[in-house]
């Protein structure tokens, strides 16, 4: 009997494919536009295939990317090496589900997960990816290891494999996958030197304006371009540092519709096809945080040099229309509701929708935050009180969008950022506890700050800067009891406080010493949450 050749996705999923007589692939790869592959040898399969092209005489490049200078893959010394193409594949699968298109979008899904079938992805960018995906992979090779602390061996050897003379979309992304496993380790000084190469050589090769081969290698360009702005805008805001790519992403296209954009095959020149429903989630990203630049532009220029009433409620009304025009344009089948969000979820695509509006949510509470302070202390129906409520009001929506998406299976968000923006909606919730007569509203912000906890719980042994973030919020809570008449004013501590999510916070100074009985659970909450970490 003729030994069958196995599909490697397949296998991934403890299923073998037979090749009939005659047939190219089997009737399961013919169906699910896969491709079968040889059996390939068990815990050495890049490295066999390096190995070959190591033993082949050496080639000149000819596409003109490469410097004469620049080491060869080949020459770079294996320290971890990669493991078998089962666990390589569900370490990218997880990826896909918990990373990619929530904190950055820099691959095709489907011909990435062929390619890394066919073994023709370049070793730095598996190791990035295996380095992120790692803490939440629960097979028993990586068992005895902390999930923080799983891909860290991997994310040594993607290092390795940076090469910044090889100016090249392969070298871009590997430079994001780098600063995103920075992000999460709360190195915020690595995170903004990868992201700044990555951001300078994606300005070098002339994206997304250069020529490219076929619709899909377009628009990854796009894609991975307005990933760089996005991420400039949060990265260089948390340092203090100057922006690097465009305001206006230099007049590159939106991306297109996600679900169109993954039915895209390589070599084909058409647009993508079009879907019975609008999916543009990335591209709504992209016109979000073009509103969290404007946000944080103002509240730090209310910090240098604080506006009079008019020039304030000048400023605030103009983010307040920027906010309504992205909501009321926003398509139907995209709007914040249960049918839409099971929609996106059925579709694979639960994760990214939810991480929308965990965008447009926190920043709505970044915009209205300093209002918080003086929402108590005016008439109802003044500007600062319904600037006020509607803190609240954006706090209470990110958090319940939150609860949604994690507690539902193929939408739990895990991404550390989720970390940062439900620390800032718990001290919106803290306020009501401080400031609030109305005891509906306080059981609720108790509710919510528990539910919080319970979530940061879940996330903290994932990511390394969730301690950091942590620490925060303790130093929060120090400020909050000995500082309770301005611990919501905006002034430098709460604006570092409200985007520096990367770095520590002193306790801010000055101010008597006060106590709240409110607040006495919440404290209870932060001691039981150390204690069961620690």
């Amino acid at each position: 009997m003729r030994r069958p050749k196995a599909c490697a996705t397949c296998r991934a999923r403890r299923r073998k494919c037979i090749i009939e007589p005659g047939q190219e692939r089997c009737e399961h790869c013919i169906t699910h536009n896969t491709e079968c592959v040889q059996e390939l040898p068990r815990g050495g399969w890049y490295e066999q295939r390096a190995l070959q092209q190591s033993q082949q005489p050496s080639q000149s490049p000819t596409n003109g990317h490469l410097s004469s200078g620049a080491p060869s893959p080949s020459s770079i010394q294996l320290g971890t090496p990669l493991p078998g193409i089962e666990l390589i594949l569900e370490l990218v699968y997880l990826y896909f589900d918990y990373v990619h298109d929530q904190f950055h979008s820099l691959f095709h899904r489907p011909t990435f997960i062929q390619d890394v079938t066919q073994g023709h992805v370049p070793e730095g960018l598996l190791y990035g990816i295996l380095g992120l995906a790692a803490r939440f992979c629960t097979n028993p090779a990586l068992e005895g290891t902390e999930p923080r602390d799983r891909g860290r061996k991997f994310m040594l050897e993607a290092e390795k494999r940076l090469n910044i003379r090889h100016i090249h979309l392969d070298t871009v992304r590997l430079a994001v996958l780098l600063g995103a496993g920075a992000t999460g380790d709360g190195d915020t000084e690595a995170e903004n030197m990868f992201y700044t190469i990555a951001c300078r050589m994606a300005q070098m090769l002339g994206m997304p304006h250069r020529p490219a081969a076929c619709a899909l290698d377009r628009e990854i360009d796009i894609r991975v371009w307005w990933t760089l702005c996005m991420i400039d805008v949060w990265s260089s805001t948390a340092v203090k540092l100057p922006r690097m790519q465009p305001v206006d992403g230099d007049g590159a296209p939106l991306p297109s519709d996600d679900l169109p954009f993954l039915h895209l095959q390589r070599g084909v020149t058409t647009p993508a096809p079009l879907i019975e429903r609008r999916s543009p989630l990335i591209s709504q990203m992209v016109l979000l945080n073009r509103i969290l630049l404007a946000v944080n532009d103002f509240n730090q220029a209310c910090v240098a040099s604080p506006p009079s009433p008019v020039e304030l409620e000048n400023g605030v009304q103009l983010l307040v229309h920027q906010m309504e025009s992205w909501l009321s344009n926003l398509p139907q089948d995209v709007r914040d509701n249960a049918d839409n969000f099971r929609w996106f979820n059925l579709h694979g695509l639960g994760r990214p929708y939810a991480a929308v509006y965990l965008g447009y949510y926190h920043f709505g509470q970044l915009l209205y935050y300093q209002f918080l302070h003086v929402g108590n202390g005016v008439p109802a129906g003044s500007p600062a009180r319904v600037y006020s409520d509607r803190c609240k009001y954006h706090s209470a929506q990110l958090c319940d969008m939150i609860y949604r998406a994690v507690f539902t299976p193929g939408s739990d968000v895990r991404y550390h950022m989720v970390g940062h923006v439900i620390v800032i909606a718990s001290t919106v919730q803290i306020h009501t506890l401080l400031f609030s007569d109305d005891e509906t509203q306080i059981a609720d912000a108790r509710r919510r700050l528990e539910k919080n906890f319970e979530i940061l719980l879940l996330l903290r042994p994932y990511w390394p800067a969730l301690d950091r973030i942590m620490g925060r919020l303790r130093a929060f809570h120090a400020t909050c009891q000995t500082n309770m008449s301005s611990s919501f004013v905006l002034d430098r501590w709460m604006l570092q406080f409200l985007v520096a999510f990367g770095g520590n916070m002193d306790e801010k100074p000055g101010g008597a010493a006060a106590t709240s009985p409110e607040l006495e659970a919440f404290y209870n909450l932060d001691s039981l949450m150390s204690s069961s970490y620690d």
